[in-house]
């Protein structure tokens, strides 16, 4: 006998209108809306946090929203602001992934910065010094110096003490400071 269990969608993508709200994501002032305007963003927001509530993803959403990307809008119960609190508490930080432009064409002769030439030797890591100053639009000497202070950079690190590495806080550990947000008690 084989039974068939319906998989059920997560609130935030069955009813993704609700956690799209821009006011979800960065609520307005309260002295800067009417009293009717406020409740019913009380209500929004309720709304919202009871469906994160139920949602039996919650747990692992709150997780990753908080220890593993910094996600926008209101994501398991929580504002971005809330989840910046909850990673001061838990003293842990989130990089943010690069989005600057790989390899952006230069225009003009203005100075080279270190991340551009350190950028074009990794995209073209056989070219010659002389082929990334024409790429870049400098002189074969400022490649030269860039180069040389990577591998400066490196040996100094290499020979630096190690610091430890952060531990990612447990799960209880992002739960208990969540259940510590005013917050969190919405619904």
């Amino acid at each position: 006998m084989t039974i068939l269990a319906e998989p059920t969608a997560p609130p935030c993508a069955s009813v993704p209108d609700i956690y799209h709200d821009e006011q979800l994501h960065s609520p307005p002032a309260r002295t800067d809306v009417t009293a009717a305007e406020w409740d019913r963003l009380a209500a929004k927001r309720a709304s919202a946090h009871r469906q994160c509530a139920a949602c039996p993803l919650m747990v692992e959403c709150l997780y990753r929203a908080v220890v593993e990307v910094d996600v926008s809008g209101f994501v398991a119960c929580t504002t971005e602001h809330d989840r910046h609190l909850i990673r001061r508490q838990l003293g842990i930080q989130v990089q943010q992934a690069s989005t600057t432009p790989y390899g952006a064409p230069r225009v003009g002769g203005g100075p080279v910065s270190h991340d551009a030439v350190m950028t074009a030797r990794q995209a073209y890591p056989k070219d010659t010094c002389h082929q990334l100053a024409d790429r870049l639009g400098c002189s074969t000497s400022t490649i030269k110096r860039h180069l040389r202070r990577a591998r400066e950079q490196q040996l100094e690190a290499a020979a630096a003490p190690r610091e430890p590495v952060a531990l990612l806080p447990s799960t209880d550990a992002v739960l208990d400071a969540f259940d510590q947000l005013s917050t969190s008690r919405v619904a």
